[in-house]
């Protein structure tokens, strides 16, 4: 089986350290509540959004390293590792920031992935597995050149794309239930997806 695996919000959980930026720059309340979009909601019916656009950038780059992953990413990725699945990271980012100081977001994303996605020198997820694509064309492109049988993603739009690859099963991967009304599979959690995937191999192998 092949999985690929969006990165940004479906791996990587940008909750506290966009509250915890925002804090240290003073420009949130200090009982907001800790997750990126209160923080980007908060900011906006402030009138910063040119301030919101340049903290992306600082998040993505300088601070990248202080993003955490979200609850059960590395016990799914050590299962399949353990279980011979292929999974591929596949994701669309820029390159640089569209504002501020010009860091290189793929270069920080490749390296929270070296540095966290493994135990010891063993990744979960080999180097050569981890695609970040300049645009969403380029990725659904990536996901059907890999021939993944499932693709993860917090974004339905990715999913309901009329490019996405009929082949592909697509799981939207919605933690806050910010899409109920979606259609297709949906998980809350990486447990869910754990035991989806596990019973959609098992009927595959049976």
């Amino acid at each position: 089986m092949r999985i690929g695996i969006d990165f940004d919000n479906t791996i990587v959980s940008y909750d506290s350290v966009f509250h915890q930026v925002a804090l240290e720059k003073a420009l949130i309340p200090g009982d907001l509540a800790v997750s990126k979009l209160s923080v980007r909601d908060y900011l906006r019916r402030a009138g910063l959004e040119q301030t919101w656009i340049e903290m992306q950038g600082y998040v993505y780059g300088a601070r990248m390293d202080d993003a955490a992953f979200y609850p059960g990413v590395l016990d799914f990725l050590r299962w399949g590792r353990d279980n011979d699945v292929e999974m591929y990271i596949i994701s669309h980012k820029t390159k640089h920031p569209f504002a501020g100081p010009q860091y290189d977001l793929h270069q920080a994303a490749r390296a929270w992935v070296n540095r966290h996605l493994g135990d010891g020198t063993n990744p979960y997820i080999r180097a050569e597995s981890v695609y970040f694509e300049l645009t969403k064309d380029a990725k659904l492109a990536r996901i059907g050149a890999l021939g993944c049988d499932v693709f993860i993603d917090d974004l339905p739009e990715i999913i309901e794309a009329p490019a996405f690859p009929r082949s592909t099963e697509g799981v939207l991967f919605d933690p806050d239930g910010h899409h109920l009304d979606f259609k297709l599979v949906r998980v809350k959690n990486w447990q869910q997806l754990q035991k989806h995937i596990a019973q959609k191999s098992s009927r595959a192998t049976s």
